[in-house]
């Protein structure tokens, strides 16, 4: 049974930054997509980022792009989402999500993901 425990969200004013992490359990190996999304109150959810752990590529949608990283960090067996300039359309719950298609042109953000984590809140006020 594959679990994802987020962490790092909270509040931060609009320019501020956070870090959020998601660690990944129950996978028989290490080769799996791991994407990012948000879903703010009242809207569609919105896939953010993604990260293959076997080809180390990366894709973003387009309103985060030049603001948020996602990396992985082997020593810790997370995949963290760097969140910089945070604006207050940021606000959202953040939800960590993987899969198996580790393609670069499969693991994106619009893909369907199989396994959810619970959700962290950020709040970015004005």
């Amino acid at each position: 049974q594959v679990q994802l425990v987020e962490s790092g969200g909270g509040s931060v004013q609009s320019g501020g930054s956070l870090r959020l992490s998601c660690a990944a359990s129950g996978y028989t190996d290490s080769s799996y997509c791991m994407g990012w999304f948000r879903q703010a109150p009242g809207k569609e959810r919105e896939g953010v980022a993604a990260f293959s752990t076997v080809y180390g590529s990366t894709s973003y949608v387009d309103s985060v792009k030049g603001r948020f990283t996602i990396s992985q960090d082997n020593a810790k067996a997370t995949v963290n989402l760097q969140m910089n300039s945070l604006k207050p359309e940021d606000n959202a719950t953040y939800y960590c999500a993987a899969d198996l298609f580790v393609s670069p042109t499969a693991c994106v953000p619009s893909n369907q993901f199989t396994y959810w984590g619970q959700g962290i809140l950020v709040t970015v006020s004005s």
